[in-house]
């Protein structure tokens, strides 16, 4: 029986970037950070390693970030509890109850480049995902020292086919090639036409394309922008929109009057009727 997925970025698209609160809690420029990782990738890192190198750089005694844990990162995920963008964790009941309404099981989760410590930490929405996955960092001497796990642009999408195929994170520890198994669309718990992606960055992009364009009109992507800033609105426009890459862009509100909050709504709603309609087919 077909579930429904929910999927999220995080940074930009629940919360404003947590990264650069983290950087500025502990007295470092973030503009001067963000900075410092464009000559990285010009020498040829990719821009996600660049940042977690640059920010275990920072890691240590006397260092800015001191001795940082993952408890610490936790921590400082809770103090994001009152920053969560309009209408947050609201719409998660809503869209639950939408589903309940219709008999379809709904599912959260949140698939980000961010630190998933932090992402855990926000415990009034995190406690409706499913699943988080985000970058992670392993400690050593009691102190974070090495990258555990790095999750780049077309990563993400590698997520995306363990939700769809009902793959769990003990199942990928246990075999990581176990996502490339072949389970075609119609027997997968979680159909691609079934996901529902939200997200804000050029990160996003391989997700966005996949469910939007392979096939064509597979699932449903909405992309996230800050009227305000000029540059995200053209980056709106040129990466995401005229190239048909999401559904429609919007200001990250979530409440029932606000566009996006309500376009969720709809879009949950009909994916569950459709899920009716296939089921009494089937019957």
């Amino acid at each position: 029986m077909s579930s429904l997925a929910v999927v999220f970025d995080f940074d930009d698209t629940l919360v404003p970037d947590s990264t650069t609160r983290l950087l500025r809690a502990h007295g470092i420029d973030p503009q001067q950070f963000w900075e410092s990782l464009k000559p990285l990738v010009r020498a040829g890192y990719d821009p996600t390693l660049a940042f977690l190198n640059s920010l275990l750089d920072l890691v240590g005694d006397g260092k800015p970030l001191g001795r940082l844990t993952n408890k610490a990162l936790g921590e400082f995920g809770a103090s994001l509890n009152k920053s969560f963008f309009p209408g947050l964790p609201g719409l998660f009941k809503d869209l639950k109850a939408a589903a309940a309404k219709s008999k379809v099981e709904i599912e959260f989760y949140v698939i980000s480049g961010g630190l998933q410590e932090v992402i855990e930490g926000t415990e009034p929405i995190q406690k409706h995902f499913t699943r988080v996955y985000g970058c992670q960092l392993d400690e050593q001497d009691g102190v974070l020292r090495r990258i555990k796990r790095c999750i780049t642009f077309t990563e993400k999408t590698r997520y995306l086919f363990e939700i769809s195929k009902g793959i769990t994170p003990e199942q990928a520890r246990r075999n990581p090639y176990v996502v490339n198994k072949d389970v075609p669309e119609d027997r997968r718990p979680i159909p691609f036409k079934n996901i529902i992606y939200v997200g804000d960055g050029l990160t996003d992009i391989p997700c966005f394309s996949l469910l939007m364009k392979w096939p064509k009109g597979a699932g449903v992507a909405f992309g996230v922008f800050n009227p305000a800033d000029e540059s995200s609105a053209r980056r709106a426009f040129l990466e995401f929109l005229k190239t048909e890459r999401v559904l429609s862009m919007h200001r990250p509100a979530y409440r029932k009057a606000d566009e996006l909050g309500a376009l969720l709504r709809a879009a949950v709603a009909a994916r569950c009727t459709g899920i009716q309609v296939e089921r009494g087919q089937a019957e």
